[in-house]
């Protein structure tokens, strides 16, 4: 394998078996296996069920091809069911795969789970050097470590307590503090930064960045969390029913998975269930329509118009129109209301709304729609709320920007106008 490759994986495939394999017991399996030779009914299946699903199969991943380089971070996403975790299992050496290779050059440091090899009876202390020992390396090298791991862990107060009486915070901490330190090539984690506090996660993603920039270490990190992989990834694969669609760069990855690399629809209908209970219907958003353009997608500055239909039980003497703008990740950006309530009448409606958004920076948004009646105080009941109702597009346009892309992990989601230089201004 090249020098250069961290991992090499060719052919990729997991199968497994969907149901109850086997009866319990083996006179349970006997009995079973009779029975289907005499073409008999099962005598163990349950009431109602046919019979039991031992013959069907599920590809869990279905020929995955992939080279990771040392030194890169990558990022990997999917729905529930892609494959991720599966495909780290098999990395990490806890399943074998059905079928294919996967070459593997230098020492994984696995986090699949909270506490994952973690022997709760064992103090904290007791499980890393557990856990270095299982990485192959020698007591002299862990004591070496042991010190930059408690402090890292920020639970030194509990490191000789057994490790059964930790919460589940505490063993993220541990857990990371000791894949982090000890010495093995290629890191691997799985969603683990979910249980700890905001403030350990950006620790610990700083942690994985350095990792990859100045130690040279390979890391493989499954997220559902948008912004973190943005943060630490430089590269973003995407699986898909056991596939991968995408392997290149981050945000057309995150667009991918996202959707809106297919949603961008001159016309959205609001035909969708409401998820927010405290509505009375008396407005409800039907359509939307954005006019001057047939793709919505617009330059820094633009100004976006759209026609919002809805129908209304009865008329409202003063009804408001919130835009909230969220991320694709689902991040609230801001709002844009009307100034005041309007009229509206029974039956169908038509609006014509302007929206603003000149500071937004390029990227991929969508907006959520909410419709209320406002009395003085500026409150009144919800009529119609819809998440993530219209999806558009901001880009820069020629030359802006020094012509340099926009990196909204690294410089947030507002772009403000150019500073200014000198003392007369």
């Amino acid at each position: 394998m090249n020098e250069q490759i961290a991992i090499q994986i060719t052919g990729l495939k997991k199968q497994y078996r969907l149901g109850q394999i086997g009866g319990g017991t083996l006179k349970a399996d006997l009995q079973s296996l009779w029975a289907k030779i005499r073409k008999k009914e099962d005598p163990n299946v349950k009431i109602g069920q046919e019979a039991r699903l031992s013959g069907q199969t599920f590809m869990a991943l279905n020929g995955i091809d992939l080279t990771i380089r040392k030194g890169e971070a990558i990022g990997i996403i999917g729905g529930n069911g892609a494959g991720k975790s599966t495909m780290l299992k098999i990395l990490s050496r806890i399943t074998a795969p059905t079928a294919g290779t996967v070459d593997i050059c230098g020492r994984i440091a696995s986090m699949l789970e909270v506490g994952t090899g973690f022997n709760g009876e064992m103090t904290g202390r007791e499980n890393v050097y557990l856990n270095g020992a299982i990485l192959g390396m020698t007591k002299a090298e862990i004591d070496a470590k042991m010190e930059d791991i408690i402090e890292f862990s920020e639970i030194r107060d509990f490191i000789d307590t057994p490790a059964k009486r930790y919460s589940s915070g505490m063993y993220v901490k541990l857990a990371f503090s000791v894949a982090a330190h000890l010495d093995a090539e290629i890191m691997i984690m799985d969603e683990i930064l979910a249980v700890g506090d905001v403030a350990f996660q950006k620790k610990c993603l700083d942690k994985m960045r350095e990792a990859a920039t100045v130690e040279g270490r390979t890391v493989l990190y499954v997220s559902h969390n948008m912004n973190t992989i943005r943060r630490l990834c430089d590269r973003c694969v995407v699986l898909d029913q056991g596939k991968i669609i995408f392997d290149g760069d981050v945000e057309k990855a995150i667009d991918i998975y996202s959707g809106t690399g297919t949603s961008l629809k001159k016309e959205v209908v609001f035909d969708r269930e409401r998820s927010a209970k405290q509505l009375d219907g008396k407005l409800r958003f039907t359509s939307g329509t954005f006019l001057d353009t047939d793709v919505p997608v617009y330059h820094t500055g633009d100004a976006i118009r759209l026609a919002l239909r809805f129908t209304a039980e009865e008329a409202l003497d003063s009804a408001a129109i919130r835009v909230v703008v969220q991320t694709e990740s689902g991040t609230p950006v801001g709002l844009a209301a009307t100034e005041k309530g309007i009229p509206v009448r029974a039956g169908e409606n038509e609006l014509p709304l302007t929206l603003r958004f000149d500071t937004l920076a390029p990227g991929t948004y969508s907006a959520r729609l909410i419709a209320q009646s406002i009395d003085e105080f500026g409150r009144g009941p919800m009529h119609d709320l819809v998440e993530s109702a219209i999806t558009f597009r901001i880009v820069h346009r020629d030359g802006e920007n020094n012509g340099q892309g926009w990196y909204p992990h690294v410089w947030g989601y507002a772009q403000y106008p150019t500073v200014e230089i000198g003392k007369d201004v």
